[in-house]
């Protein structure tokens, strides 16, 4: 009891101040207030009398005159018990209410930047590979008539509902919260002359924190910041939106798709759902533990749908392995394939793959969640050209410190699009440099291939050279 009211004490302090999901929307014409303001209306009145004045630096706000301590910004990420510190009423909230808050620093330069971009047009919001829905029923075991591939993956999703908290108990969840930190590294980068790797990994590691809030059916909305910049994204069941520094609001191509951050650990209804139609191919040792592995393909209908103009999808799989020791999810692997072909040039490949480890599981109201993990990135690009190719690993690594079911309050307003969301959905279309046909230019692209916004997220690719 003493650890949920530690949490709506929290999350009543994020909402009013801008964690929910209608605070990157507020500043809208088209609303005044946020859709949620009234959550937690009971404790709304409760204001401080002459507070302290306030100074923002380095995206933390502190009172004036107070030492800032040099090295370090929010909580020690190594040391220190989280629940302590939100009870203190300066930890986790307050640090992750600085994140989605802070500005780029002045001093950064273009090449920290282009990184961060990459960083985030990735592993920010990624989508997973097809639609389903909260509202499916989960797969009936069936072994009549039935390849044994197909009955072997059913069992094993029966299994997994089992050990995650059983089908009922995930049933009655209609709405689901999740605070964590992420840290986010572009680690190495290669050419086909050669290979560049990031030496000083704990000073290149950008650090933030993302908010994610669930509610049925098929509705959800994410804010991830990192490193001064901030990413979010979102759906109202109808349509998948997103929001980048870049590229303004816009909506994703093809159908309703979940946010593949909620398949981390944090969804096991949703996981469920979507190796709903997968195969059981085989067995694997991951991390020493005998897995189970299932594998999801997308539809050509879907692929389809998703693809337009010179950007067309190829494949795009999914795999999960699943401990037979203990029936969880411990690893996730997807990949997809997009063709680009330009006007009279040639035809370019871009792969993206992403492994997913997911660790610490523990029960929050009685639904077992993955508390940590990590994610390894890896950008290919290659083409008819021989010795043109590039690749670029990416990693990234996550706690969640804060879960909740049936958050009182949680509305349909708080997953309405943004009122500026363009018209018309960015497709997977290019914008290569001109110069990258020629001989000479390999090069360059390799070089500035970090310097290119690769949008997997909602499978848009978009390439554009800074000067």
């Amino acid at each position: 009891m003493e650890r949920k009211q530690g949490f709506f004490s929290a999350l009543k302090e994020e909402v009013v101040r801008g964690l929910s999901p209608a605070r990157s929307r507020s500043k809208s014409p088209a609303r005044s207030g946020s859709p949620i303001s009234g959550l937690f209306s009971r404790k709304k009145n409760h204001h401080v009398a002459n507070p302290e004045p306030l100074i923002v630096r380095s995206g933390s706000l502190r009172p004036v005159g107070e030492t800032l301590t040099p090295l370090m910004e929010g909580p020690d990420p190594d040391g220190g018990e989280v629940g302590d510190s939100k009870r203190s009423g300066s930890g986790l909230g307050q640090w992750m209410k600085g994140q989605l808050s802070r500005t780029p620093s002045v001093a950064s330069n273009a090449y920290r930047r282009s990184d961060l971009r990459l960083l985030l047009g990735v592993m920010g919001a990624p989508l997973a590979p097809v639609h389903v829905s909260t509202n499916d029923p989960l797969p009936h075991l069936s072994i009549k008539d039935t390849p044994i591939e197909t009955s072997s993956a059913q069992y094993i999703l029966q299994q997994y509902t089992a050990a995650s908290g059983g089908q009922k108990l995930q049933n009655s969840i209609r709405n689901a919260y999740a605070m964590g930190k992420v840290k986010m590294l572009a680690s190495e980068f290669e050419t086909a002359t050669r290979v560049v790797k990031n030496r000083n990994v704990a000073r290149a590691a950008e650090s933030g924190g993302f908010v994610l809030w669930q509610m049925n059916p098929d509705m959800w909305y994410v804010e991830l910041a990192v490193g001064g910049s901030k990413v979010h994204a979102g759906c109202n069941g109808k349509l998948v939106w997103r929001h980048t520094p870049w590229l303004g609001a816009h909506t994703a191509k093809g159908p309703v798709r979940p946010l593949r951050r909620a398949l981390q650990g944090l969804d096991p209804r949703t996981t469920v759902n979507m190796f709903a139609d997968a195969r059981c191919i085989g067995e694997k040792k991951i991390n020493g533990e005998d897995c189970f592995i299932l594998k999801l393909c997308a539809d050509p209908q879907t692929l389809k749908a998703r693809s337009e103009g010179p950007a067309e999808i190829i494949r795009h799989v999914l795999f999960g392995y699943f401990s037979q020791k203990t029936g969880l999810l411990v690893h996730m692997e997807d990949s997809h394939l997009t063709r680009i072909q330009s006007n009279g040039g040639d035809t370019v490949y871009w792969e993206t793959t992403i492994d997913s480890f997911l660790d610490d599981y523990r029960p929050v109201e009685g639904i077992m969640i993955a508390h940590s993990g990590r994610s390894v990135v890896t950008l290919f690009r290659f083409g008819e050209m021989a010795m043109s190719h590039t690749k670029t690993r990416m990693e990234e690594a996550w706690t969640i410190e804060e879960v909740a079911f049936n958050v009182p309050g949680l509305s349909l307003d708080c997953f309405i699009p943004p009122a500026d969301l363009r018209s018309g959905s960015i497709s997977e279309a290019c914008e290569l440099p001109q110069d990258e046909r020629g001989k000479g230019a390999i090069t360059l692209a390799a070089h500035r291939a970090k310097v290119a916004a690769h949008d997997s997220s909602i499978d848009n690719m978009v390439w554009k050279v800074e000067v």
